[in-house]
């Protein structure tokens, strides 16, 4: 188990929240115009690296709020937590805000 910070609650146990996939997946303008395997590209492929990701998060023991979480994935560490609409950090290797 790790401690994530929620922005507006604080720091709390992991087991208050709900991963929720990667962060800044923007939706098509136009999904008509998909065809059948980029439609599925876009709901199913995603990144699954060793190392920094962007991800959203949301407090669902808490205030239920959703909010962006940089993580290494290989060891937990959190080097960055924002609001979500505000810029990501660079990606970085270094540090554990949490």
């Amino acid at each position: 188990m790790f401690l994530i910070t929620c922005p507006w609650c604080g720091e709390r146990e992991e087991s208050e929240f709900t991963y929720g996939h990667e962060a800044h997946i923007t939706r098509p303008e136009d999904p008509s115009a998909l065809s059948d395997d980029e439609w599925a590209d876009y709901l199913f492929m995603r990144k699954n690296p060793k190392g920094p990701h962007l991800e959203r998060w949301v407090h669902t023991a808490g205030c239920r709020r959703w909010f962006n979480v940089q993580r290494n994935t290989h060891t937990n560490a959190i080097m960055a937590i924002y609001k979500i609409g505000e810029t990501p950090p660079k990606a970085t290797t270094a540090g554990n805000k949490s």
